[in-house]
């Protein structure tokens, strides 16, 4: 048996080594090509988002009247811009001095993504 050309085993090696890189982060990729369940989507804000976001997510829900800073109404510009990252971003880790804590340990990864696929579905309904 000859042996491998010093080219042919510097390419074996790189291959070797993508294919472990590509092993180590085939769980985010398929994280970002999550299909969302709106049906779940919709369970999770009725459970946990509904009583402060409201029914539509205006920001009108019961317990709104009750905190310092209002909720977010998914309909105003300001939130209709923000990017599924952001939304994803602000549900992860809640917001610094307002009542929206975080949610990370307490909702999936999949659960997330499915309630912003749910709120952009209640932003898109009253356009």
């Amino acid at each position: 048996m000859q042996p491998l050309s010093r080219t042919m085993t510097l390419a074996f090696h790189m291959t070797l080594n993508m294919g472990l890189i590509g092993l180590l982060f085939a769980p985010l990729l398929q994280a970002q090509e999550y299909p969302a369940d709106l049906t779940r989507g919709k369970a999770v804000y009725q459970r946990n988002c509904q009583a402060c976001h409201g029914v539509g997510g205006w920001g009108d829900g019961p317990d709104a009247n009750t905190l310092k800073v209002a909720p977010a109404n998914f309909h105003r510009f300001p939130s209709f811009l923000k990017s599924d990252e952001e939304l994803l971003r602000t549900i992860e880790h809640g917001v610094v001095f307002s009542p929206m804590h975080a949610w990370r340990g307490q909702l999936t990864d999949g659960e997330m993504q499915d309630v912003v696929a749910y709120i952009r579905l209640l932003a898109q309904a009253a356009r």
